[in-house]
Order: structure tokens, then sequence, then C-alpha cells
């Protein structure tokens, strides 16, 4: 079983081990019946889901929750770096994160280049 967040969890081919010992030690009043047992060994269960096309639409309905949460990702970093931006900080350079809010830019700036490059052709 796969889960995936939000209630999707789905039902995929898996294999189960399941180890196991049993014993048993009798120790009656005579020494010559004195008894042990042991036993152990090892249960596989295999399981496979009869019915692919839920399985298909399952994984389909994971693969868009994933894509819904890079999504939220993306949107709250770009929020959280315009908002760093706006109260006049920044990411130092040469920091390991200086790369999150690189690809941030006011809309004014990217008009600029495009006009500087206008002008230049």
């Amino acid at each position: 079983m796969q889960r995936y967040g939000s209630g999707i969890v789905c039902n995929g081919s898996t294999l189960a081990m399941s180890p196991y010992y049993l014993g048993n030690e009798v120790a009656p009043y005579d020494d010559e019946s004195y008894t042990i047992t042991q036993n152990w060994g090892v249960q596989l269960t295999f399981m496979v889901p009869l019915d692919r096309e839920s399985l298909r639409l399952c994984k389909s309905m994971a693969k868009r929750q994933e894509e819904k949460m890079r999504l939220d990702y993306e949107l709250v970093r770009m929020n959280n770096c315009t908002k760093i931006m706006q109260r006049g900080f920044m990411l130092r350079p040469g920091s390991k994160f200086e790369s999150v809010c690189n690809d941030v830019i006011p809309i004014s700036a990217f008009i600029n280049q495009i006009n500087q490059n206008d002008s230049t052709n």
C-alpha cells in the first residue's frame, strides 16, 4: 500500500515476509522424558490487485497531487522571496540558499531588460 497524502492510497502489488519461531520445552520430574521442540521459518505472502483500472486511476490522482504540491511549494517560495525583497533584504551571494530566489524578479526589471535588448538590435 502506497500513501500519497490527502487520502490517496493505492494498493499495488505487495510482498509480505513474516518470520516466526515456535518453541516448547517440557521438563518433567524424571530426566528421561525431557522434551524440547523448536520450529522456525518464514511465511511469504504475495498480493496482486485484480482491478488494474482502479490502480491506474489511483496513480494518476497521486501524480496530480504531486504536481499540486510542487505548485504550492513554488508559489509559497515566490511569495516569500518577494516579501524579503520588498522589505529591502536579499539572500547573501555565495550562501547555500542564494539560488532560492534567483529566478524571482520584478516585472519592471524584466521589461527594462526586454527594452534594452530591443534597443541593441
